[in-house]
């Protein structure tokens, strides 16, 4: 593939970051960051004051605007239920968001902007680790396979951008994410946070038993979403590349491993069966984070320190939590 030339470097401090989806868990890890670096002039809204799908006013924002670098975290996400549930959903909504959002930028020659993906986009039964060639090589995941396929088209467009116009912007893959902002709600939450309500309400009412979907087997890796921030700015000024890049920890545990390390931190003291009747997903999620490395970033932030300050936001946020 034919690619521009162009070297990374440092972010113009002064610069205007546009964070799109700046509430969400990522959005939200990456406006702190971005502060904490010292950054002087970030920009967002909220869905209710900017609904991304709506591409007029995507272009109008853009135009006024004018954000020499984006972040673009903004997507509609769930867990296995949500995801089986809405494919149609998932499919539409996240193409009109990426779509809208990279057009507008390439309309006013927004600089740098990193398109933030999912490692659903890689085959189900894909070689483990996953090394970022998997892409496009076997079935998807039948749970989440519409969200993969808008993912997917996401990464394209970067790429296409790249190709066409020779903006240098670049794609992100992370792995599963948790960490304070996450969504607990019982519905719509990942794996990780929804363990965690499950355990923590069980331990506050006394339950002698919480239940868990699937037998507890398939592996996952998670990472802390300020150690996702981390990398995201590094990425922004170390990499360049047409290819997503993999961001994770390298390391991965079993469903039920997790729900044991949750359970003694919150203090559940009871019994966990798992409804084996239900879908366990991909069996193995491991990323390959070999690229990550060499463009010079690892994560720091360790799982079960990672999960306690996880929890202690969600017992401080409990009240006003999505339902």
């Amino acid at each position: 593939m034919a690619d521009i030339e162009f070297t990374p470097g440092p972010l113009d401090r002064s610069g205007r970051v546009y964070v799109a989806g700046h509430r969400g868990l990522v959005g939200s890890a990456v406006w702190r960051k971005l502060e904490q670096e010292g950054f002087t002039d970030l920009v967002g809204r909220s869905s209710k004051e900017l609904d991304l799908k709506d591409r007029a006013a995507v272009f109008a924002f853009f135009a006024e605007q004018q954000p020499q670098y984006v972040v673009l975290a903004a997507a509609k996400v769930g867990g296995i239920m949500a995801n089986n549930t809405y494919p149609h959903d998932f499919l539409s909504e996240n193409l009109q968001i990426q779509v809208n959002v990279m057009d507008a930028a390439v309309e006013q020659g927004v600089e740098r902007l990193v398109f933030l993906g999912s490692s659903c986009i890689y085959p189900k039964f894909a070689e483990q680790p996953i090394h970022e060639d998997a892409l496009l090589t076997g079935h998807l995941e039948p749970t989440n396979d519409a969200y993969a396929i808008a993912k997917i088209a996401g990464i394209m467009q970067v790429q296409a951008v790249r190709r066409q116009h020779g903006l240098p912007w670049i794609s992100a893959m992370p792995t599963n994410l948790y960490g304070p902002g996450d969504n607990f709600s019982p519905q719509g939450s990942h794996v990780l946070p929804a363990l965690i309500r499950r355990y923590d309400e069980a331990a506050q009412s006394g339950a002698e038993r919480v239940e868990n979907w699937g037998t507890g087997t398939p592996r996952r890796e998670f990472l802390h979403v300020d150690d996702m921030a981390a990398a995201v700015l590094h990425l922004l000024e170390h990499y360049d590349g047409p290819d997503q890049v993999n961001v994770g920890t390298g390391s991965d545990v079993t469903i039920k491993e997790i729900a044991e390390t949750i359970a003694g931190i919150v203090g559940f003291e009871g019994e966990t069966v798992w409804d084996t009747s239900k879908p366990d997903g991909t069996p193995q999620k491991l990323l390959d984070v070999s690229k990550l490395a060499d463009a010079g970033w690892t994560a720091g932030i360790g799982l079960e320190a990672g999960l306690r300050t996880t929890i202690d936001w969600y017992r401080a946020h409990v009240d006003s939590l999505r339902q």
